[in-house]
């Protein structure tokens, strides 16, 4: 069964991720949410299916497994839904100095926020392509910006989901397929206690995952090469200043900002 307008978001069962596939539904876009926990998958598609007259696929799958991004892409076909927005939103990070840190769990988080977030865009881009329509939204965030002492890994994936989407972007320039990049700032979500970052100076002023959700959303339907998000004035402003900075200061107050 075609579907029209239909949003594909990782990482939907909770905070920025969830709030898209909400307001991707209350604006009437069918929906592909998917999580590793399908309970929750399951709830979102209730509670939306019963406010709007749309329809949701769920599907559970361990984005840090090599096999579940062409798996995803499988099943999506093989529902006949064609995909309008590819939304990689699912991420995560974690605090600690890297060489004390397990590599394995450093592994899976460039296998979810680098790896599965690739092979996604390059498995739905063609699509896209010979529709020569389609967006793609990336959740990076304003980490990439810098790096990260006590987030190397978090921080340097980032940077990769950036850079790389900023590349593709002008790749596609000549297409009406475009791709936002999302960098948004400290926000509400499960993000900072999942990382051990709840208690941070970093997350003292968090942004709700709703207001963070709404921007990229809008950016991303304006085909926006970039949306920062989730960051007070003062702070933005700030931002390009970063570059101009002695880089061991930046290190330094960085390192300080993550500290337990």
């Amino acid at each position: 069964m075609k579907v029209k307008k239909a949003a594909l978001i990782t990482g939907a069962s909770t905070g920025i991720g969830k709030e898209l596939a909400l307001i991707h539904a209350e604006k009437g876009g069918d929906l592909v949410i998917i999580a590793r926990n399908k309970e929750k998958l399951e709830s979102l598609k209730a509670e939306i299916e019963s406010k709007h007259a749309v329809k949701v696929m769920v599907i559970s799958k361990d984005l840090s497994l090599s096999e579940a991004p062409q798996e995803i892409y499988n099943e999506v076909k093989a529902a006949d839904i064609e995909v309008n927005y590819l939304i990689n939103n699912a991420g995560f990070g974690g605090q600690g100095k890297f060489h004390e840190r397990k590599w394995e769990t450093d592994l899976t988080m460039i296998n979810l926020n680098i790896v599965a977030l690739t092979t996604l865009s390059r498995l739905f881009l063609p699509d896209f392509v010979k529709r020569n329509e389609g967006r793609i939204l990336n959740v990076s965030s304003t980490a990439s910006l810098m790096p990260g002492p006590l987030q190397a890994v978090y921080f340097a994936s980032k940077a990769f989901v950036t850079s790389f989407s900023n590349a593709i972007s002008e790749e596609l320039s000549d297409t009406n397929v475009t791709v936002t990049a999302l960098l948004p700032g400290a926000t509400e979500t499960e993000f900072a206690n999942t990382a051990g970052l709840g208690k941070t100076e970093m997350f003292k002023n968090a942004f709700s995952a709703r207001s963070v959700a709404e921007k990229a959303y809008a950016g991303m339907l304006k085909g926006k090469l970039n949306v920062v998000s989730g960051v007070s004035f003062s702070q933005k402003l700030l931002l390009p200043m970063i570059k101009f900075t002695p880089q061991k200061v930046v290190l330094k107050q960085i390192r300080k900002m993550q500290e337990v």
